[in-house]
């Protein structure tokens, strides 16, 4: 159809690679500076953002006006090393490099953000005032055996009021994670672990204290027990800032960086593990 459209205009082939370039050109700008699509790897901030759920971000509006707290946002890994050079620098940021990470902006440039345990449980600080969090996780975590492998478990929120297959929020083999508390036991570790508990090991601690200079953002996840935030690696650097999620626009209990090929695998259960209840909503 093209090709006909081509030559009854009078188009030659090197004005249509030119016009592709162009296309590539502006579709890549709008992309990088317009908006984005993400899909949630980890739980690091359940119950806000589940993993298999895809998010819009606007990474227009980051531009001109800078993170306020309380806005989720997407960023480059902290952790990536990035390189020296100018060009390649760029290009690891904004073409090919790290993964997207997304938290939720807690402390602002100029803010003095204070962790503390008051009652055995975590509390935050910013400026001398205690912060409300009404979107930080209230359920517990529950292991659950992945690859049926003792070696592959990961965290899930879990509500102790329902059966594991009836989970809101992901539906659990009770053979997975009986097996997965029954390992934790055997070698000593927590097998279930319980909301507003300071964190211990791997994850950084509860307890800090930091003046957050120019363009510094102090970050974390909702999901506080299972969330590699400022608390472990310091304060987020805004450069790395790049978009604020602003909607969900589908959710589906899978573990597949493309949800077409679990349908493709599975094409009736596919839409069973659809969370129809939160497709298309607004995200705070």
């Amino acid at each position: 159809m093209f090709k006909n459209l081509y030559k009854k205009y009078g188009i030659t082939k090197k004005e249509q690679i030119r016009d592709l370039v162009v296309l590539f050109l502006i579709a890549g700008i709008i992309r990088t500076w317009g908006f984005g699509l993400y899909q949630v790897p980890t739980g690091s901030m359940e119950t806000t953002m589940l993993v298999g759920e895809r998010f819009f971000a606007d990474k227009f509006t980051v531009l001109f006006s800078k993170p306020k707290r309380g806005d989720i946002i997407t960023c480059n890994d902290p952790l990536y090393p990035y390189s020296k050079n100018t060009l390649k620098n760029l290009f690891e940021q904004y073409v090919w490099g790290p993964s997207n990470w997304t938290k939720r902006v807690i402390g602002q440039p100029g803010d003095v953000v204070k962790g503390v345990i008051q009652e055995g449980k975590p509390v935050i600080y910013v400026n001398g005032e205690k912060l409300n969090e009404p979107y930080v996780n209230k359920y517990p975590l529950v292991p659950v055996i992945t690859y049926n492998d003792y070696q592959h478990y990961t965290w899930r929120s879990y509500d102790p009021s329902l059966p594991y297959e009836q989970q809101k929020f992901y539906k659990m083999n009770p053979y997975d994670v009986n097996k997965a508390q029954k390992y934790f036991e055997r070698i000593g570790m927590r097998p279930l672990l319980y909301p507003s508990t300071p964190l211990s090991e791997g994850w950084g601690s509860d307890t800090f204290e930091i003046y957050l200079g120019e363009n510094q953002y102090w970050v974390m996840g909702d999901n506080r027990l299972g969330s590699s935030d400022s608390r472990k690696w310091g304060a987020l650097d805004g450069k790395l800032i790049h978009g604020r999620i602003v909607w969900r626009i589908f959710s589906v209990d899978s573990d597949e960086s493309w949800w077409i090929l679990d349908l493709l695998k599975n094409p009736v259960g596919f839409w069973h593990k659809v969370r129809w209840d939160r497709c298309f909503q607004r995200v705070h």
